[in-house]
């Protein structure tokens, strides 16, 4: 295999055994921050893929994720959080990674090579028309990621390829290229490094976005997490509080006669007639928590918080 840029040797690792810990540490930290650089050029791409995943999801369709060893790692971490960050169902996310579950305890190196289990993980995932897959791999080559992506082409999914290596063959055959073009690594080939953060950064990136086209962010709040714990449930409060400008105490009742959704209560507090009044309002407006109180008469782009004299303030 010809070197790539992730398996290069960096320009500050000679005789990097032999030097300080502070030294060492400190080239290690270095190279953490220009690999989040170079998730900035990546941006455009990061976009349409957004819009694309928000498309799907809306129209009924999942989201599957598919990677091996570290870039597996990345891709679980976003795909967990989804459900408890923007209440986006489990069963409409898919988590693929190359040697199943015993990845998670082992993350052997042979399942990547792999590609025919990526075509049955892709089968048995359901994952076809309607829906989407992001693959990862840092080299863009991992069999395993490569395979994902033609069997979900092939059964009509859009997909979207994330790798650190220009011209790589995972993002020549995913609809949608995401290059994140990090420098080479401290550690020759180490790719949980550098490559790794760009990949954790990008995807956080992508998720967030996607998440606000589907209306479950409003200013820096996640309007439609899922309250699962006390934490959780503190924060659907102080949101609801925040953005109606009710007190935390009413704003808690508010969520009570939610079921603990936090944009009905919002709506609750902004003159619905009712909980089930206030869901039909959200589907009329696509889950937009924005029109859906212009619905009721109020402007939420000029002022903030939305409701009593005290805590309103003109938008600058």
């Amino acid at each position: 295999m010809a070197e790539t840029r992730t398996e290069a040797l960096h320009g500050n690792a000679e005789g990097l055994d032999i030097q300080a810990p502070e030294v060492i540490l400190a080239s290690l930290a270095d190279a953490q921050v220009e690999a989040a650089k170079a998730v900035r050029n990546a941006i455009p791409s990061i976009a349409r893929a957004a819009e694309i995943i928000a498309g799907r999801l809306s129209g009924g369709g999942k989201l599957a994720y598919a990677a091996a060893g570290s870039s597996g790692l990345m891709a679980l971490a976003d795909a967990l959080e989804l459900p408890g960050t923007f209440g986006i169902q489990r069963d409409r996310i898919a988590i693929l990674i190359a040697g199943g579950d015993d990845a998670l305890r082992t993350l052997a190196g042979g399942p990547e090579d792999d590609a025919e289990e990526a075509t049955t993980a892709v089968a048995n995932a359901g994952v076809g028309v309607g829906d989407c897959l992001i693959a990862l791999s840092a080299s863009g080559t991992t069999p395993y990621a490569v395979g994902a992506v033609e069997e979900a082409r092939r059964r009509g999914a859009a997909t979207i390829g994330i790798a650190n290596n220009r011209g790589s063959a995972l993002l020549q055959q995913a609809d949608t290229a995401i290059l994140l073009e990090t420098p080479p690594e401290v550690i020759a080939g180490s790719t949980r490094m550098g490559a790794g953060t760009a990949q954790k950064i990008a995807l956080n990136m992508l998720s967030t976005l996607t998440a606000v086209h589907l209306g479950h962010v409003h200013d820096g709040y996640m309007v439609n997490l899922m309250a699962d714990n006390m934490k959780l449930r503190d924060r659907a409060a102080r949101i609801v509080a925040a953005v109606s400008g009710r007190g935390q105490e009413e704003a808690a009742s508010l969520l009570e006669k939610s079921g603990g959704a936090v944009k009905t209560a919002i709506l609750l507090a902004a003159g619905a007639d009712s909980a089930d009044a206030a869901r039909k309002i959200l589907e009329r407006t696509g889950q937009k928590l924005r029109p859906a109180l212009s619905a009721l008469g109020h402007d939420p782009e000029k002022w903030k918080p939305l409701f009593g004299k005290d805590h309103a303030r003109t938008k600058k």
